[in-house]
């Protein structure tokens, strides 16, 4: 072939406009002629999902510009007189400034190779814990499949054994004629294990105010032969002895809550931010879960690669327009709150979270939609009317206008990711050890470090003096001064994550004084 500086110039520059017009032919027959157009549906969800794709834009360049401005600036602060000496446009109290003192630990925690090593391992290490629950949740369907056929009993010779043995009448089962070789090994209907491994694996955690509760570790599965679940919790007693129970039976289950309810859970019910609802009553759970007439359980991470395999390609947009509206009435009233709660949200979180456990006489969490109007005025958080009623309709499903204020200040408020959420949860399953549900204020002053904070590092505050402002500012947030319960605690940093828009800055807030 001749150089190319010897071809003819209108030869060298026709061929690129050569292949642009056969690949462009190439891609015009890729699309059938007799297409239909799409339907309303269809157009409706596109324009939503057109929507959500330009707010996550604007708030990734929200957090890109922040980026940019530097990292986060600790407020000039004589501790002692609780006074910022640069004024703010904001009426901030000093709770508020002393609360803001935490947003300073943005700054790594470790060195480059000690948070690589630390992370490999904990992902080993929660690895195996969800290969044991597998394999328990393997042996545990296998093996119940076979014996609790109903074709084990429909011999002649079995069913008349059923009666009791002669002259004895209904006999208990241990006086019973049983042998092994009557009880078939395998049935026609019996599970195997290729059909069980068509799961999907899901992590979930308890959406509940108990700190024991709160903290429990619950894997799941859901089957794609039978549209069925189950749930196990995983526990650990040690450093060696662990087991993994059932905690929801396996089974065909059904929404309880919200726009699909009494529908059976499909594989388009599972993904991380889904709750699932169970009634308590149907299921042997502890007394404290069954508090709450129904069990509702987030789903925090899921097994990517089984949901790649088992959806459908009909499936992969599949979501409820109701649901799509009810995110919006809650977007739409944490947006007019937000500029309110960036630097006081702390205040305010902790203090809803406060005042709704002081007037909820019942001690059963729900509160009449009179409670929360009235909140909304003691705390000045203003929500039109309107709003207020269109989301009232949908927090009280059920019509018994009583609503579990937890799900209510999530809904105005907002909430922090799962990614967040996750080490909230690991700093205070690190501080409540015996997994009692709360910490003694003793404890939370021992276990918080302050040498990393950069008014200590800068010699402006003591180490003292910044844990000081945290206790005082954390006491302020619980019902009794001397501990601290798990929904005091998320309280917190529900409060202290409204103003802080980039994920790894918050994980560095509770790694640095935590050592998480």
């Amino acid at each position: 072939m001749p150089p190319a500086q010897h071809l003819p110039s209108q030869q060298i520059s026709r061929r690129p406009c050569q292949k642009k017009t056969e690949h462009s032919v190439l891609e015009q027959k890729i699309i059938p002629e007799d297409l239909p157009s799409p339907t309303d549906k269809y157009k409706l969800k596109y324009r939503q999902y057109e929507a959500d794709v330009k707010e996550e834009y604007k708030q990734y360049s929200e957090r890109i510009a922040e980026k940019k401005k530097g990292p986060q600036q600790c407020p000039e602060t004589s501790i002692k007189g609780t006074q910022l000496k640069v004024g703010h446009k904001d009426d901030l109290t000093a709770l508020d400034e002393k609360a803001l003192l935490q947003q300073c630990y943005t700054s790594k925690p470790y060195n480059m190779q000690h948070g690589v090593r630390k992370s490999e391992a904990e992902d080993v290490a929660a690895e195996r814990r969800k290969q044991a629950v597998v394999e328990q949740v393997m042996v545990d369907q296998l093996s119940r499949a076979v014996l609790s056929d109903p074709e084990q009993s429909t011999r002649a010779d079995v069913s008349k054994e059923a009666h009791g043995l002669l002259g004895l009448g209904n006999t208990p089962m241990r006086f019973r004629k049983r042998t092994l070789h009557e009880t078939k090994i395998r049935t026609k209907s019996g599970l195997t294990e290729s059909v069980l491994s068509n799961k999907l694996r899901f992590d979930s955690r308890i959406i509940s105010r108990n700190g024991r509760d709160a903290c429990r570790e619950l894997i799941g599965f859901f089957f794609a032969y039978d549209q069925s679940l189950t749930v196990y919790e995983f526990r650990q007693f040690g450093k060696n002895r662990t087991n993994a129970l059932p905690f929801i039976q396996k089974g065909i289950y059904h929404h309880q809550r919200g726009q699909k309810k009494g529908k059976a859970y499909d594989l388009s019910d599972f993904y991380i931010g889904a709750n699932l609802t169970f009634r308590s009553v149907d299921h042997n759970l502890p007394e404290s879960v069954k508090q709450n007439p129904v069990l509702t359980l987030r789903v925090i991470n899921i097994d990517e690669t089984a949901m790649d395999f088992l959806k459908a390609p009909s499936e992969e947009f599949k979501q409820e327009c109701s649901e799509q509206d009810n995110s919006r009435v809650f977007k739409k009233i944490q947006g007019m709150l937000r500029e309110t709660l960036s630097k006081r949200g702390v205040r305010v979180v902790t203090g809803l979270g406060k005042y709704f456990r002081r007037i909820d006489k019942n001690r059963n969490g729900f509160l009449s939609q009179a409670d929360f109007k009235e909140a909304l005025k003691v705390f000045h958080l203003e929500v039109p009317e309107g709003d207020f009623e269109s989301l009232w309709l949908i927090l009280d499903d059920s019509k018994s206008d009583k609503v579990d204020y937890g799900e209510f200040v999530r809904a105005i408020v907002g909430e922090m990711n799962e990614y967040r959420k996750a080490f909230v949860r690991k700093a205070y399953m690190k501080l409540d050890f015996n997994k009692t549900g709360s910490v003694p204020m003793v404890d939370i002053r021992k276990c918080y470090c302050a040498k990393k904070h950069p008014l200590v590092l800068a010699g402006k505050a003591t180490e003292e003096e910044i844990t000081a402002s945290f206790l005082e500012t954390l006491g302020e947030s619980c019902s009794n001064p001397n501990e601290v319960s798990y929904s005091e605690f998320e309280d917190y940093y529900e409060g202290l994550s409204i103003g802080i828009m980039d994920d790894d800055d918050f994980v560095n807030i509770l790694r640095n004084p935590w050592g998480i």
